[in-house]
């Protein structure tokens, strides 16, 4: 960590931890979510090794039932919405300025905001292991489990306030990105000219403002029950519970491609650089992506085929199911028109690219078998949707973020990661979630709940489920190996120069790692591909780039000054959010927080006034 601070410090006049409390710089709040989803990536696995234990034997009583439905809740809630959401994030911020030619986000204080509301919710959430009220009812909390009758503690609360904070920082990011692309993209880079993984962070930045407004409502209505004497989801007061269930999937099939849509756009950048040729396909892949938005919102009952619509609402979400797997395939086809008769350099970084591929067409073909209402009606709720449900987004969002890693880890590090330890750590990674997951599509069909916390050896069930959790202690070893890699490439890993994959985007034309101000000068982009262009005409005039644009005084560009009040306001945030589970007057105190925070925010000048602020 010393390391990345020193090349990523800046002349702000503030040091040390301070100085990261402060940062507005789009690079550093991209690294403290990077290692903050990271941590949680860790929390949630160390959660499913628990589930796995338990279950690797029959009548097994590692755990009683309590623990069991706690770690089910906490390891979904968390790998989504504490581990793949943020880590895509932090790509967003590493990349996208850079990616687009710009010095930085469009608002710096609101993105520096959006990481400490993340961080605060995800605290708040996990404190509840620390009071023994763990939220218990899924990850997906179907009422009546989540009202007062049948959860009589807070854990409920902790994870319905959490998870409106978490979407608070949600919606500041999606809002921020969409603004940054559509407004500051460099002189010459048209729509039809952005990289697609901007392209996908645009579409998932639109996803997340429209869909978590509507799991919004829904934990409101949750909070307003059990504290206020609501009956939004209690039948016996004239509520519905499934109107919950509505709700949460009207925003959890948009989630899913939220999830998706990032690796998807990573892969698509990694694919032309390892394979020596362009993308093939661009447009096509373009707007199979915004497709695949607009159709996220027209499926989200395929989760509900077993809870009586009728027959004309499944029919319809049957077929708007089916036909959501044509702009995916149409992406893959794509990818691999991309390898084909390519220069391909089997790099770490596009093993996973590849493996994402392989595991994710393995995670489609399952999910087309959910389309299907009657075979539904037997998967429901088995582990077939389990093992469904992580080859989307173990093999599918997972490996494309590690590809990510690997593929701009030299850009802000200015070192290179191993290849030696990253092959071993993808070949863990690939071979152990295979034996992990694979097994369950049989476990599932026959018959082995999702959420059973023991079951009989009569069942025959045992030697799959052993087979599950010896593939979790190969997965567990491949994250150790990736951590040496990752410390060793800061320690002493070899420098990477600016360019070293020859790569065809304008982030590799600069130093890595990056200036505080990203572009000394902006660039005039020609075309897609902008980077291969300028180094195929330089080359051709004799004269090849050998080296990054040069370094300029920073002191000469303008740039945000650091600011506490995004901290403040977050802090206030989780103050307001916190009271409902202790005592009304804390959240009044953050709410008068909240209200400084605001106005000192917005009467606070956009650049210091004197080197201290």
């Amino acid at each position: 960590m010393a390391a990345i601070t020193d090349v990523l410090a800046r002349p702000t006049g503030y040091s040390g931890i301070w100085s990261w409390l402060t940062t507005v710089d789009h690079k550093r709040i991209g690294l403290l979510y990077g290692f903050s989803a990271f941590a949680f990536l860790l929390i949630g696995g160390i959660e499913a090794g628990v589930m796995r234990m338990q279950l690797s034997q029959a009548d097994n009583s590692l755990v009683d039932p309590a623990t069991f439905n706690q770690m089910f809740t906490m390891h979904g809630t968390t790998m989504i919405f504490m581990a793949i959401m943020p880590l895509s994030a932090a790509f967003f911020n590493l990349i996208v300025p850079l990616a687009i030619g710009a010095r930085d986000v469009a608002f710096p204080r609101l993105n520096a905001f959006s990481y400490w509301a993340f961080l605060f919710g995800a605290l708040l959430m996990h404190s509840s292991f620390l009071v023994n009220q763990v939220p218990d009812a899924g990850w997906f909390s179907y009422a009546n489990l989540t009202e007062k009758p049948f959860s009589g503690n807070d854990a409920m609360d902790f994870w319905a306030l959490g998870l409106q904070v978490l979407g608070i920082s949600s919606l500041a990011a999606g809002f921020n990105f969409i603004v940054t692309i559509i407004n500051m993209r460099a002189p010459g880079m048209h729509l039809m000219r952005m990289p697609v993984f901007i392209w996908m962070t645009l579409i998932t930045s639109i996803l997340l403002v429209l869909a978590f407004p509507v799991i919004t409502v829904g934990l409101i209505e949750l909070t307003m029950d059990r504290n206020f004497g609501t009956h939004f989801f209690i039948p016996a007061s004239g509520g519905d519970p499934i109107l919950w269930q509505h709700l949460f999937w009207v925003f959890g099939h948009p989630e899913v491609y939220i999830l998706i849509l990032p690796a998807m756009g990573i892969v698509s950048e990694v694919f032309p650089t390892f394979s020596r040729k362009p993308l093939f396909g661009y447009p096509f892949i373009v707007f199979s992506g915004i497709v695949i938005g607009m159709m996220g919102w027209a499926v989200w009952s395929h989760h509900m085929f077993t809870v009586g619509l009728g027959s004309i609402a499944t029919s319809v979400f049957v077929i708007t199911t089916m036909l959501i797997g044509v702009p995916t395939g149409v992406k893959i086809f794509n990818w691999i028109a991309t390898m084909w008769g390519g220069s391909i350099t089997f790099s770490t970084s596009m093993l996973f690219a590849i493996g994402f591929v392989a595991l994710f067409i393995v995670g489609g073909l399952s999910g087309v078998s959910h389309a299907v209402a009657p075979s539904d009606r037997q998967q429901q709720d088995t582990y077939y949707i389990v093992a469904h449900l992580h080859y989307v987004l173990f093999g599918g969002s997972l490996m494309g973020l590690f590809a990510g890693v690997y593929y701009w880890f030299p850009k802000f590090t200015g070192k290179l990661i191993s290849e030696k330890l990253g092959k071993w750590h993808f070949w863990l990674f690939f071979i152990g979630m295979n034996v992990t997951f694979f097994p369950m599509h049989f476990v599932g069909l026959n018959g082995m709940p999702r959420r059973i916390y023991t079951y009989s050896s009569d069942y025959g069930w045992e030697w799959l489920n052993m087979l599950s959790s010896a593939g979790y202690f190969i997965i567990f070893l491949g994250v150790i190996i990736f951590m040496v890699a990752f410390v060793r490439a800061m320690r002493n890993g070899r420098p990477s120069g600016h360019d070293p994959w020859d790569a065809p985007g304008l982030e590799w034309s600069i130093s890595s790692p990056p200036p505080e101000y990203n572009f000394a000068e902006i660039p005039q982009v020609e075309g897609l591909d902008h980077y291969w262009i300028m180094k195929r005409r330089a080359a051709a005039e004799g004269n090849p780039i050998t080296r990054p644009e040069p370094h300029v005084d920073p002191r000469t560009i303008h740039m945000p000054s650091p600011s506490y009040w995004p901290l403040i306001v977050a802090f206030g945030t989780i103050w307001l959010a916190g009271g409902l589970l202790t005592h009304y007057a804390l959240s009044f105190m953050g709410g008068i927080i909240v209200i400084i925070g605001i106005v000192g925010w917005g009467n606070e000048p956009p650049t210091a006034r004197d080197p201290q602020h």
